[in-house]
């Protein structure tokens, strides 16, 4: 009996650590990169009392909380990497490169057997290359080059069977390379003491793009084909020239050849070629239109691997830095990875096109759910509401609180909260005001968003903070509560206000909530819950940013902490605000016999 009681415990207790393991080992990692003396302040948000790591700075999970990616280029870390990384079994990429990272390389990397790409040249790296490496079977790309790695190259990487790219350039590798290795499609020894040269049999680089055993007819091939390209290319501009002065407007797609398969150093983002998601689309099929917004069209698309993505093809995008400012700015939207927020699975850049690609979020927006079901569809009930109003929060507080730089939304709106299987709320087209926005050069940048979720200060000024996403979140809790839109012309016909702030602001003064509340859920709500919603979506909408509560003070509100408190003190300032304000219409309201009584100077001013 006693036994049974110590299995049941040693359970439960490695049930209760097990989740985490994972932060626990990150943070180790924090730790031993010196993390504490990189540049720009880096992992700040790495807290080693959280729970799960998922909601961290440059790491992504994958549905059931596991990490997967870690991604840290470029950070100025200048420390060790730590053995306990081998505790990360399902991550799948882990970027390093671009530090100035010493010691060696942990042989407990080799038990990360989920492993596809890992990068670390680029460092200070010492000491031989674990054997260890061996056992990642999965491994397709393995970069170690410009670092102080010594020894042979282990005969066990060449039990790879996936491994298409490797570099080991730039470091004091000494011995034979394993004649396997030379199968490997792209490779590169140089700058090494290893037995490889133009008197043997195999050179120590790889031919771009051909064989490694026949680089002068690749080079050839390569050769006509650029030729060839060009040509086209040639004739495509003087055909589009020619058009265009007789009157043609005609837009034309072209990918910039070695550009596809360029390896992307942040977050390792899948870069899609223009033909994969002209295919995915059916050339952006108008039947294909999942929506369209102030940055372009969304297009439903299905990748050849049987993959659902939404494409969104942006408008209205010129950049003086052109592709590298576009990749900038795709970089701060990567890193933001939270459950709440709608993950970035890749690009496409051409000459002429800006294009994201998302997971496909098969229960579409929040407004679709509350306005334009098709005939059968379920309405989203009371219960889903208040979840999606709590995840938004809480995905638009790691916007404005947990990225560093913030990332402002500005166009927050039920159409812009996406719902995944689950009825999740995922926010989406964070990060897209600034990515479009990228080419202003004037200090007041262009006002984008929708009317009726506009902040006033935003709209006069067209200077945004993250005050103007609480004003916007206030109505979109609004859309939720009422399923209304944020501005409805077919109120008049009721005498009621165009804008759907100032018509629940008038009934809450009327204590009419049931009035407020949408008619589709048929009384299958908790009016207690209803009110709650609509005292937090007042307090956002205050006319002044400086009275609105913070995203994070919204989600403790929402659930249940200082609410009462801030609604008292709000209704005080309100009652106050109301009497100076029908005290001076009082004062300025004259009849037509009293008018003229008034001395001229108060009516017109000094003269």
């Amino acid at each position: 009996m006693v036994l049974f009681f110590a299995i049941v415990i040693l359970a439960c207790l490695r049930s209760f650590v097990l989740p985490d393991a994972q932060g626990d080992a990150l943070y180790a990692l924090k730790i031993s990169l010196n993390s504490l003396n990189a540049s720009n302040g880096q992992l700040v948000d790495w807290n080693q009392n959280q729970v799960s790591p998922c909601t961290w700075s440059k790491i992504t999970c994958d549905d059931k909380g596991n990490v997967i990616m870690v991604s840290l280029s470029s950070l100025g870390f200048s420390g060790t990497l730590t053995p306990r990384i081998g505790v990360l079994k399902n991550v799948n990429t882990l970027s390093l490169q671009g530090n100035h990272i010493t010691g060696e390389i942990p042989k407990e990397i080799g038990d990360l057997t989920s492993l596809t790409m890992l990068d670390l040249e680029n460092n200070r790296l010492s000491g031989e290359i674990p054997a260890s490496l061996g056992n990642l079977k999965k491994l397709q790309s393995l970069f170690l080059s410009r670092n102080n790695l010594t020894g042979t190259i282990p005969q066990s990487l060449s039990g790879l069977p996936n491994l298409m790219n490797l570099q080991l350039g730039s470091n004091s590798l000494t011995g034979q390379i394993p004649e396997q290795l030379f199968q490997v499609p792209k490779y590169n020894f140089t700058g090494n003491h290893l037995n490889c040269g133009l008197n043997l049999t195999h050179h120590c680089e790889s031919a771009s793009g051909g064989s490694p055993s026949k680089p002068k007819t690749g080079l050839i091939v390569g050769i006509a084909v650029g030729f060839l390209g060009l040509l086209l290319l040639g004739g495509s501009v003087l055909l589009f020239c020619r058009r265009r002065h007789k009157g043609y407007r005609r837009e034309i797609f072209v990918d910039v050849v070695g550009e596809v398969d360029r390896r992307i150093p942040f977050g390792q983002l899948r870069r899609f070629s223009w033909r994969e998601l002209q295919l995915a689309t059916d050339n952006f099929s108008e039947k294909n239109v999942l929506g369209q917004g102030g940055f372009g069209k969304v297009y439903k698309g299905v990748l050849n691997d049987g993959i659902k993505v939404a494409v969104k093809r942006l408008t209205d995008y010129e950049s003086p830095g052109g592709d590298a400012a576009f990749q900038r700015e795709v970089e701060m939207i990567s890193v933001a990875v939270h459950r709440n927020l709608l993950r970035l699975i890749g690009f496409c850049t051409t000459p002429t096109e800006r294009l994201l690609v998302y997971p496909y979020m098969q229960n579409l927006s929040v407004a679709y759910r509350l306005r334009e079901l098709k005939p059968g569809e379920p309405v989203l009930n009371w219960p889903t509401r208040k979840r999606v109003a709590v995840g938004t929060a809480r995905g638009l507080e790691y916007l404005h609180e947990h990225c560093n730089p913030k990332i402002i939304h500005r166009d927050v709106k039920a159409a812009n909260v996406l719902l995944d299987e689950d009825f999740e709320a995922v926010v989406g087209d964070f990060g897209l005001a600034k990515l479009v926005d990228v080419k202003k050069t004037n200090v007041t940048t262009q006002v984008r968003g929708t009317m009726g979720h506009i902040a006033p200060e935003y709209l006069s000024t067209g200077k945004s903070s993250e005050k103007t996403d609480v004003f916007g979140y206030g109505i979109m809790l609004l859309e939720i509560v009422t399923g209304q839109r944020a501005i409805d012309f077919s109120r008049l016909e009721d005498e009621d206000d165009v804008l759907l702030l100032d018509h629940v602001r008038k009934l809450q003064r009327d204590k009419r909530l049931d009035a407020i509340v949408d008619r589709n859920l048929n009384n299958n709500y908790e009016l207690g819950e209803v009110e709650m919603m609509i005292q937090v979506a007042l307090l956002c909408t205050q006319a002044s940013p400086e009275d609105r509560p913070a995203m994070s003070e919204v989600v403790r509100m929402l659930e249940g902490e200082g609410l009462a408190e801030r609604w008292e003190e709000w209704q005080h300032v309100e009652v106050n605000r109301r009497q100076e304000y029908e005290r001076l219409q009082r004062r300025f309201d004259w009849g037509e016999d009293t008018m003229f009584n008034h001395d001229a100077v108060e009516l017109s001013g000094g003269r």
